[in-house]
This record gives structure tokens, sequence and C-alpha cells, in this order.
């Protein structure tokens, strides 16, 4: 599959400087329901924020709801400034609304090939104008061999580049993408998104887009706005979430976390995986340490009674890390089970005796109410 050129990553020059999307203090029910409550949102031109969060959360109905295709009940949605929903007021229909849409499903109309696929939502442009800018966005997606090529001949990425392609061609002000690459496979899933955050920071377009994948998340956005039941729990920059998480919830959702309490003493939290700093708590409090596995640096130690200490039950090599699950021994004579991620090839055998450090930086404290 073709990768798309580094050059790309400069995103299109942007003659409105405010928002592309605006939504503000957004509520919506099915029923009983609440499914969205109380939120504002920007996004900028060129911008991409990703609604995070586990299935049920809201992030979909507040997609379909910027997008025009549920009615809005409460808040107001400005594109580009201008108003487009409001209760009470007569909504903008989704084709007047300047923005392109990409679903899980790429819709392609079977019986068209590639290009007429992408030149369909162009009837305003004169024809040779229409294929020429079909023709460049296809180039940029490394699909202009296809042009003459129905869809079915595709495979499931390059499909959905075609739809992307065809979301973009009538340059949108805005695009939003829902769950667009969950269909696809590990490795294409991870082309297909690396070309689409390309062509995207390349059109200028401000982007929605919807995910339940921490990881996705992390590499197609500037800003992740993590959701939980209606409402967002934590907005910001991939690292302001993975490295400053607010509250529990945020820190569980980026992945396994080896959960234990404390109490503070000397400013310092300290469990069997070893101590932290802990300044900002007083002496005596008692604390939740989240502990990422990444966190638990493992050193093998000789020691002839294994099971006197803590130990690797069994150890697994998955690529990049190892992971190795421990039996961890307290200072009171207690044993739990914890894992720890080590950078490469870590395969201590089962029984091996271990030492363990943790880096403050991947450990998360929350006093305990």
């Amino acid at each position: 599959m073709a990768t798309i050129s580094q050059t790309l990553l400069t995103p299109a020059a942007h003659a409105d400087d405010g928002p592309a999307l605006s939504l503000s203090q957004i509520t919506h029910h099915y029923g009983d329901v609440r499914a969205v409550d109380d939120v504002s949102l920007d996004v900028m031109p060129g911008e991409v924020v990703c609604l995070l969060g586990p299935s049920g959360c809201g992030k979909s109905t507040l997609l379909r709801l910027a997008a025009g295709l549920e009615t809005l009940q409460a808040g107001e949605i400005r594109l580009q400034g201008r108003t487009v929903a409001e209760p009470q007021r007569r909504q903008t229909p989704p084709e007047q609304r300047n923005l392109g849409l990409m679903f899980q499903d790429s819709a392609l109309f079977p019986h068209l090939k590639v290009l007429d696929n992408v030149t369909f939502g162009l009837d305003g442009v004169p024809p040779s104008e229409r294929r020429q800018r079909a023709m460049k966005i296809l180039e940029k997606l490394g699909l202009e061999d296809y042009a003459a090529s129905y869809p079915h001949l595709l495979s499931g990425g390059q499909q959905q580049r075609v739809a992307l392609a065809r979301a973009l061609a009538p340059e949108p002000a805005l695009m939003l993408l829902d769950e667009p690459f969950s269909a696809l496979d590990a490795r294409l899933r991870e082309l297909t998104r690396d070309d689409t955050l390309h062509v995207l920071k390349n059109s200028g377009a401000g982007t929605l887009m919807v995910t339940h994948d921490p990881e996705e998340a992390m590499f197609m956005a500037d800003r992740i706005a993590l959701m939980r039941d209606g409402r967002i729990i934590q907005l910001g920059t991939p690292y302001d979430l993975y490295c400053h998480p607010v509250e529990p919830f945020v820190v569980r959702f980026f992945g396994e976390v080896n959960e234990v309490r404390a109490v503070v003493e000397n400013g310092e939290a300290h469990c069997a995986f070893g101590t932290v700093p802990a300044p900002e708590f007083a002496d005596g409090t008692p604390v939740r340490m989240l502990i990422r596995p990444e966190a638990v640096s493992v050193r093998l130690v000789k020691e002839s009674h294994a099971h006197q200490r803590s130990h690797v039950v069994v150890s697994r090599l998955l690529g990049r890390t190892s992971l190795l699950h421990l039996c961890v021994h307290t200072e009171n004579g207690g044993e739990f089970h914890g894992h720890s991620r080590m950078p490469g090839v870590f395969l201590p055998a089962p029984d091996q005796p271990v030492a363990m450090e943790l880096d403050p930086s991947q450990v998360f404290l929350f006093p305990i109410p």
C-alpha cells in the first residue's frame, strides 16, 4: 500500500481563524436516557479532535448532532461561526452544512467507478475541474491507478481511502469521522489511519473523530475528549490525558494498571512494587496507587527460596515489549498478582526471583474518600 509524503503534514491555509465547529451546552435524550449531558467543545481549522470513550458514552450522538443527523434538543451548534442548529428554530440540513462524513462502512456506490464515486458530490463544480480535483486527492492517497476500477476490486483499506477522498473532494470546512477504521484488520488499520491523518492535516479542515480505541485516538488527535455517561471527563492533548489524568477512570481507560492502596508517610507512598514521591498529600492520607505495567522495572536477583519474595509467574513476548506476570509479596507476608511491561525481549523463567523499582511518572495517586 502506498504511503503519503511527509510534506503533506503541513496544514493547508484557512481563511477563518475561528472554530470550524462549536458545540455549546449540548444535551440530548433518548426517552429517559440522557445520552449527552451539557457538553461544550470547539474544533479549530486544521485540528483533529477525537471523541473517545466506552460504548454508550454519547460520542456518536455528539457527532450525529454536529452532522445534522439528529435534531438538537438543547444547546447550540455553530459551523465557522454560523448557527446551524438551535432548539425551536429551523435546523440547517446536513447537505447545507459544508461538512464531510466518513463512517465505518465506506458506503461507496458499487455501480460507479472510483473516480465517479469521488466526483459524486461535486455537482456544482465544472466537469473539467471536477475530474482534476478528484484525481488530485486520489494521488495524495496513492489511489490514482485505481480511478477506473470498481469498489469491489479494492481492499478494505483502499475503499476507506476512496470514502475519505469523496468526503474531502467538496473541500469541507469540517470532517466528521465515526469509527472509520474499526472494520479493518490491525496492519491495514495502521496504514489507513496514517494516510488519513496526513491528508486531513493537508486539507486544513477541522476534524471531529469518534473512536473507542485509546491508541488510535493518541495517534490521530491533537486533542482528545474522553467521555463517560454523556459528559467530557477530561479534554486535552494525548500527553495530558496519558501523563496527567484527572481521575482513575482516565488512567484505566488508557490500559491495564496495577492497583494497590497505600498510606502517605514522610511525603512518600510505599507499596510492594516500590516507593514514589507524594508531596501533594498530607502524611497519613490513604491513597489509591494506579501503576502502569511499564512503570514497573524488574531486576533479576539470585535467591534460593524463590517463593519467599516476589517472583515471575510467566513471561510473554508481545513484540516490542515483554509482559511479565508477577507474584508480588508484601511486607506483611501477603501476596498478589501484578504485571510489568519491559522493553524488548525480556523473558525470565517461571519462579525467577525479582526486585522491582517504580517510574514515578507512570504512577498516579488519588485520595481514598
